[in-house]
């Protein structure tokens, strides 16, 4: 869905026009700087659940977390993302990053 959208903004016609256009009245961002936050906040809200666990085990496990406190904290944070996910239980966050 992400690759989509970016070749429609390359072409010129980005199907967000609206927000890009308050981004560059309400904020020192250009057209091209505005194109490219809608882009990346997009990105970051089409992320799947799994996707989320995977990417938060990864950057948990690098700031030195044990698993016991990187699941904990992904099951905290899960009910929290903007298109809320299942409840997911620890064995099934662990069967995730793990298989």
């Amino acid at each position: 869905m992400f690759d989509r959208r970016i070749r429609s903004s390359e072409a010129g016609q980005s199907p967000h026009e609206d927000l890009v256009d308050h981004l560059v009245r309400s904020s020192p961002l250009g057209r091209g700087e505005a194109a490219r936050v809608v882009l990346d906040v997009l990105a970051y809200f089409d992320e799947t659940a799994e996707e989320f666990v995977r990417r938060r085990h990864r950057e948990l496990q690098s700031a030195g977390l044990t698993n016991a406190d990187i699941f904990e904290r992904i099951e905290a944070e899960l009910p929290h993302r903007a298109v809320a996910p299942p409840t997911l239980s620890l064995r099934q966050l662990r069967r995730i990053v793990y298989g």
